[in-house]
């Protein structure tokens, strides 16, 4: 691995930093990018995101979906975790952390859109990092490939219906068009670009690897240029009440670990080999917060609570996730 994956968390920790500075320091450009704007989409976010996704994109090979039948064991716990358990549980749990037991310290319109940004976490399984975190827990990359790319084929169809779903019970009001293009623009179109890309490559005799390679960077900057952007957006909001912050991320402490333990004993039970359980139990405990941020930013806005949530599932998210591979490789099995 690279100086940034070896030191992601770091990096995570400054560009949060820089961007709970800027948004202080500057407020009036922040507010300026914040209204750059289409269809309740921003344009810079979008920007960032495409910038992130689409180096990794391009790594995943469709022609693998045909070797899923050699090992469907680990695939069927992927399917189950990410689609019939992840999204529900992570409403249920909104619900009772927000509608429950801190309900004398939140009000119930920002109860609401916690548990709102919690939701679109819920149902946005991770893509982009799993091949890093496959990677430190020694997972097999052919079998994890074939994972990420089921689930960007279900992603296609499922996410707007579920978060529809779990929002309207949620009491949310629901811009199902804004729900619709965001699956389109930050789901479909750079599957669609990355399998081009591919294509492309293979006609011209061109490598993937080099490719990659050189994209690496953009692919890096985005990440952090991201993170640096929406905590600016949301820096008002971090240092006026940063008990907000723990409260949000606490629920979350509670689903991402109570998901990475199911998944285990799921993984003990289909009695599954550690390259495959090992990534299996991480691809259903991480999210693609950047589909969750941007999705959260076109439904209810730069400042709503919601988007608030996402962005602390960003804040979580690294140091968790790092948390769970040590303890894989410390043990050596799921």
């Amino acid at each position: 691995m690279g100086i940034f994956e070896r030191f992601l968390s770091i990096w995570v920790a400054l560009a949060i930093v820089a961007g709970v500075g800027l948004g202080l320091w500057f407020p009036h450009i922040i507010t300026q990018i914040a209204t750059l704007e289409i269809a309740h989409i921003n344009l810079p976010v979008a920007v960032l995101i495409w910038l992130m996704i689409y180096p990794m994109m391009i790594q995943i090979d469709w022609s693998a979906i045909k070797h899923i039948g050699k090992k469907p064991k680990g695939l069927a716990m992927t399917v189950v975790i990410n689609w019939l358990i992840k999204p529900f549980t992570m409403a249920f749990i909104g619900w009772l952390f927000f509608r429950v037991l801190f309900a004398n310290w939140v009000g119930a319109d920002d109860a609401q859109a916690y548990i709102a940004g919690m939701i679109l976490l819920g149902v946005a399984p991770c893509t982009a990092m799993v091949f890093v975190w496959s990677q430190l827990v020694k997972g097999d990359p052919n079998y994890t490939l074939v994972q990420v790319s089921v689930n960007d084929i279900i992603m296609i169809f499922a996410f707007a219906p579920i978060a529809g779903f779990l929002l309207g019970v949620s009491d949310i009001t629901i811009p199902y068009d804004t729900l619709f293009y965001s699956t389109l623009l930050y789901v479909v179109l750079p599957l669609i670009a990355g399998a081009a890309t591919r294509k492309i490559c293979q006609k011209t005799d061109r490598s993937l690897a080099v490719l990659g390679k050189k994209l690496k960077p953009f692919s890096i900057l985005g990440l952090i240029l991201t993170v640096v952007l929406l905590f600016a957006f949301q820096a008002q909001t971090i240092v006026a009440n940063p008990l907000v912050i723990v409260l949000i991320a606490i629920p979350l402490l509670v689903q991402t670990y109570g998901i990475f333990f199911l998944g285990n004993l799921m993984a003990k039970w289909l009695k599954l080999p550690h390259n495959i359980a090992a990534p299996a139990c991480l691809i259903g405990t991480s999210n693609f917060f950047e589909l969750a941020v941007a999705v959260a930013i076109s439904l209810f806005g730069l400042h709503s609570g919601a988007a608030l949530a996402t962005v602390v599932g960003v804040l979580v998210e690294v140091p968790v996730m790092l948390s769970l591979v040590s303890w894989i490789n410390r043990n050596h099995t799921v």
